[in-house]
């Protein structure tokens, strides 16, 4: 799952300011994991931990209350209420945090029940849940061995029409709902040859460039012929405080045969 949290160090450069350019400035330096990494992690951690997924949302939200470009309103405050409900969201927050679920469960069955649940404490609304199923999904099944042409047409079939990211890349623009965002990251990445052109693809869509670059960098993680730049994930991994370095790092152990 550290493809997730690349993909977002990456993006958070042009979170606010965002590019065309495929061929953007990666300023290393000026990178800063956000609340999509946060919150990846905090998935994990539930996993490892077997609690519930709002328990360790809130648990790791509220230790780092403050990542770049802070956390949604509604669930900021769901963060901080004595009696946290779902808001029936439809944004993008569901999707971003999903990858570890698509590496921990060894059927595509368990794989969607767990997203759901994932989704549902916070994002309930019918298109919230669909966004992380769907890239639960994907991550599964590219790392499972599937053919690319295989794994898109079980996306087209189940969850979203896929135009080619030649038609999608110069209409573009900010959206924070998962139906205008994980397709477009799926696009980025049936499109790509690398794990950076992937992030490259989607940051350069001019859109929400670190959840974008988060959603892509964990589907494009889960195809074996794809390495992640070394110089990125060292600077990723040398932002990241160390508690959410321990939860990666046991997770890697656990389910992804990487060690430390």
């Amino acid at each position: 799952m550290i493809g997730a949290i690349v993909g977002d160090f990456i993006g958070s450069e042009y979170e606010f300011h965002p590019t065309k350019d495929y061929n953007f400035k990666v300023n290393l330096s000026q990178c800063e994991l956000t609340d999509d990494s946060i919150m990846s992690l905090a998935i994990a951690d539930a996993i490892l931990k077997n609690k519930s997924y709002a328990d360790s949302m809130r648990y790791w939200g509220n230790k780092y209350p403050n990542p770049k470009g802070a956390y949604g309103g509604s669930f900021n405050c769901w963060l901080r209420s004595p009696d946290p409900k779902p808001y029936n969201s439809w944004g993008n927050g569901s999707a971003m945090r999903v990858s570890a679920i698509g590496w921990a469960f060894d059927t595509l069955e368990k794989v969607q029940k767990e997203a759901e649940k994932s989704a549902a404490c916070t994002h309930n609304h019918p298109f919230g849940i669909k966004g992380a199923v769907a890239v639960a999904s994907i991550i599964y099944l590219i790392r499972n061995g599937k053919s690319r042409m295989e794994v898109k047409d079980y996306i087209m079939h189940h969850f979203y029409e896929l135009p080619c990211y030649q038609k999608v890349h110069p209409t573009y623009k900010f959206d924070e709902s998962c139906e205008g965002t994980v397709p477009a990251a799926m696009c980025c990445y049936f499109s790509s040859e690398s794990y950076e052109d992937a992030v490259r693809k989607a940051i350069a869509l001019g859109g929400d460039a670190d959840t974008l670059g988060s959603i892509t960098g964990s589907i494009a993680e889960a195809d074996n012929g794809y390495s992640i730049p070394v110089e990125w994930e060292k600077a990723t991994l040398q932002g990241m405080p160390e508690p959410l370095k321990n939860i990666l790092d046991e997770f890697n152990k656990r389910f992804c045969n990487i060690e430390k």
